[in-house]
């Protein structure tokens, strides 16, 4: 799909600033990037700078590079996209976390249900209809959300995305869950369905209630659920790592996203001038992790 696209120039998660660039986004299934099958690029038209190519197989640049030498790569982020395979029962899957993991997860859950101060309940919502409930429900909690107000990854609220929710419902091809107490949400889990995968795409939780661990919480709900029906073979954890990920996830590929731009002046001088100020901020923040300053960075760009 084609769009403007901020190429960001990102400390933390904080955008310093960015570079708008009318871009082809290409994304690739986990059963692609699983198989090491490389992108399919659309053609470009006369307006569009380039690609941005999000969850490639790992290695799919070099060859992508050979195919397209007009074009230029930057802005590379690698990382281990996880996914739990799920054949077998939840119990099965439960089996598969050390026995400290699993007394920390029943602890999670049992500690939320005693303290969060209200009755709680875990809520399904698949079909059309239901959407406009989840809407109305997940969108002013998702504003409050870490996820919206540091990472710009809230539940989108355009009139497209919801007639996309509702679209997918109409296909029973879309699951979204909110965790409640005394019936206001908490948390909310997003999960658009694609054949035998299911993906997590938003997640977001009330920042009052973190302690609890609501996200975590809601995600196993989810999860139980999702392995009775019997339907996926794959839950994806899309692009980017990240603990929440890495704890929940059975498998891992590696895998890359970048963007890839036409060849002119200004393009191969912006890619340079992101890698350059990407590079500088890795090794900012390794020597901070050394001097045991990191944490107060942190702080610093949290409340700046």
């Amino acid at each position: 799909m084609s769009d403007m696209t901020p190429i960001k120039f990102v400390v933390g998660s904080k955008v310093l600033f960015s570079v708008p660039k009318a871009l082809e986004n290409v994304s690739m299934t986990l059963p692609e990037v699983i198989e090491g099958k490389s992108p399919s690029l659309p053609k470009l038209s006369d307006h569009q700078d380039g690609y941005r190519i999000l969850s490639a197989p790992a290695d799919a640049l070099p060859q992508m590079l050979r195919d397209n030498p007009e074009m230029v790569a930057g802005g590379i982020q690698t990382y281990r996209r996880h996914y739990i395979d799920m054949n077998g029962s939840f119990d099965d899957y439960m089996g598969r976390f050390s026995s400290k993991t699993r007394s920390t997860l029943r602890r999670k859950h049992r500690k939320l249900i005693k303290d969060i101060g209200g009755e709680v309940e875990f809520r399904e919502y698949r079909a059309p209809d239901e959407m406009d409930t989840f809407r109305d429900l997940a969108l002013p909690l998702s504003r409050r959300t870490y996820q919206a107000k540091s990472l710009d990854a809230g539940l989108p609220e355009s009139d497209e995305a919801h007639a996309e929710r509702k679209r997918l419902a109409a296909d029973d091809n879309v699951r979204a869950y909110l965790l409640c107490a005394d019936g206001r949400p908490v948390s909310y889990l997003y999960l658009p369905i694609d054949g035998a995968t299911i993906s997590y795409a938003f997640l977001g939780y009330d920042p009052d209630h973190a302690r609890l661990s609501p996200g975590t919480v809601l995600q196993l709900e989810a999860l139980d659920r999702l392995f009775a029906e019997q339907r996926y073979r794959h839950f994806d954890f899309t692009e980017g790592d990240g603990a929440h990920k890495a704890m929940f996830g059975t498998d891992s590929v590696e895998a890359c996203s970048f963007f890839l731009l036409k060849g002119e002046v200004a393009n191969r001088m912006l890619l340079k001038s992101v890698d350059a100020f990407d590079a500088g901020i890795a090794g900012a923040k390794s020597l901070a992790e050394r001097t045991g300053a990191l944490s107060k960075v942190r702080s610093l760009l949290r409340t700046g």
